[in-house]
């Protein structure tokens, strides 16, 4: 398949989210069934309930301009409850371990250069009608996983199975 030939998939992500960190799984099996022909989007969704969700957005910015976003991203979701215990000392030690420079993300935290991409995000999920994580939208069709995920990768591949065929 041709790299990006199939839907979009928007992954409406909180990175203090245990919910988000499950939603993974299933973000990874299909990227692994449909490799680059699927382009995979994260978008940020930070809830208000997560105090240090905001910053982790920032600073996944930070690692998608090094080019590291994707790996960030897992790592600081498998270590959502060392965010939430120690704060952003942990966004700082997670970059560093995935060879993201944390001092560029210590500096982008303080001078905010990607908050506007995250305030962006959140008001288009808003507009949208996301209303908590994980959300995906693919191919014009809002998926909430915030209640239950059962199901919601077989829904994922019905979709892109669909745009396919057509």
């Amino acid at each position: 398949m041709i790299e990006g030939s199939l839907p979009r998939l928007e992954f409406w992500c909180d990175l203090q989210c245990p919910d988000c960190r499950t939603a993974l799984d299933d973000v990874r099996a299909l990227r692994t069934q449909y490799g680059d022909a699927l382009p995979v989007e994260l978008r940020h969704f930070p809830l208000e309930k997560h105090k240090h969700a905001y910053a982790a957005a920032e600073a996944a910015e930070e690692a998608f301009a090094q080019g590291l976003g994707w790996p960030f991203v897992e790592a600081l979701l498998a270590r959502v409850e060392e965010l939430d215990a120690r704060g952003q000392q942990v966004l700082v030690d997670v970059a560093r371990e995935v060879g993201v420079d944390p001092e560029e993300v210590d500096t982008a935290l303080i001078d905010g250069r990607h908050m506007l991409t995250v305030d962006a995000d959140q008001a288009e999920g808003k507009a949208i009608g996301v209303k908590g994580t994980p959300t995906y939208v693919i191919a014009g069709k809002r998926l909430d996983g915030g209640q239950s995920q059962d199901g919601l990768r077989d829904r994922i591949v019905a979709i892109i199975e669909e745009a396919k065929a057509s």
